[in-house]
């Protein structure tokens, strides 16, 4: 049980609804056609039901026949990407996504839909092998936590196993076993071969060349030798995307609607007691001219000394939207989504 004390002031994050909007304007006159940001902080990541609220913002909308699309993520679920791109090629012909910072793993598939993707100094796609935490992968002593593992990783350690095998080495499965479950070999198996269908079907809506996509999307999955090798601009030219650079003043305001997301996103930590904290924080957000959609978390964790690890409590963690009344006033209502 967590014990509040009436004196302990809760930490809320800001939200910045006016000035964002000032800076989505001056973007918007800068552009033919809507506008859309995808912020998402370290802490959160790209899911499936995130596409109900990109839904929530282009239905209601005098919709164009071009959107530009601002990325900023460290990545999340691959299925989610397919059916947010699927869902925006329902409203737009074509998509140019704008990327001024991180765009990684999931995001870069995300990326992959656009027609033509737009980078920035900063900005820098991901390779997307995919890695999971299954029911049954390795626990991690420290944490307490189920520990991911990747096909690519999986892989280089067969790898190696074969290169250095002596003549009394067998089958490397029988030692293998022992510290990662057969379940998750098929599992990551599946996942990666789940990945790389993904990434074809996304390139799908708008490459021709089926040929051309393969080739990409193999190369995304299987050609680096880590999950965040940064891809810049010169080597997505290279692998065969259609990218270019960021206008530089274009590039600016994207940083600076990144800075105040970035505020908005700040960690909002309550301490309780040593064993117990309220967590505040604003992961996600999603929004168009006129409207702001985000997620925030909302609640309590508790530490329990016996199994090592924070359980949450009281959650009403919840999408919000940010509008403006009659009177030009901000309304925050929350978004109930299940």
């Amino acid at each position: 049980m967590v014990k509040r004390s009436p004196d302990i002031q809760i930490k809320k994050p800001p939200i910045l609804f006016k000035n964002t909007q000032e800076v989505i304007k001056s973007i918007k006159s800068k552009l033919d056609g809507d506008f859309l940001s995808y912020w998402i902080s370290s802490n959160g990541e790209l899911m499936d039901e995130d596409v109900m609220t990109f839904y929530k913002l282009v239905n209601k909308k005098e919709v164009k026949d071009k959107l530009y699309l601002y990325i900023k993520s460290d990545g999340g679920s691959g299925i989610g990407a397919l059916r947010i791109i699927n869902l925006l090629r329902t409203y737009y012909k074509d998509i140019i996504a704008l990327i001024s910072g991180d765009c990684a793993s999931a995001a870069t598939m995300l990326a992959l839909g656009a027609n033509l993707i737009k980078m920035g100094p900063l900005a820098y796609l991901s390779a997307i092998d995919t890695s999971i935490t299954h029911d049954m992968s390795p626990i991690d002593d420290k944490f307490n936590d189920k520990v991911s593992v990747s096909q690519n990783e999986l892989d280089r350690v067969l790898k190696l196993w074969e290169q250095r095998k002596g003549k009394k080495d067998y089958n490397p499965y029988g030692s293998l076993y022992d510290y990662i479950h057969p379940l998750v070999f098929g599992s990551v198996d599946r996942a990666s071969s789940l990945s790389i269908k993904l990434t074809k079907d996304i390139l799908s809506y708008h490459m021709a060349d089926i040929a051309k996509a393969d080739k990409i999307s193999n190369h995304l999955n299987s050609a680096y030798p880590s999950h965040s090798y940064p891809i810049t601009l010169k080597e997505a030219v290279q692998i065969g995307l259609n990218a270019e650079n960021l206008d530089p003043k274009m590039n600016e305001l994207l940083l600076q609607l990144n800075d105040l997301y970035s505020e908005m996103a700040q960690r909002a930590n309550t301490d309780f007691d040593e064993q117990n904290y309220h967590d505040n924080e604003i992961l996600k957000i999603i929004e168009m001219e006129g409207e702001q959609i985000f997620y925030q978390q909302e609640k309590d964790w508790h530490y329990r000394k016996d199994e090592r690890r924070y359980i949450p409590l009281n959650d009403e963690s919840s999408w919000r939207t940010a509008q403006f009344n009659d009177q030009g006033e901000m309304v925050i209502s929350k978004y109930h989504l299940r």
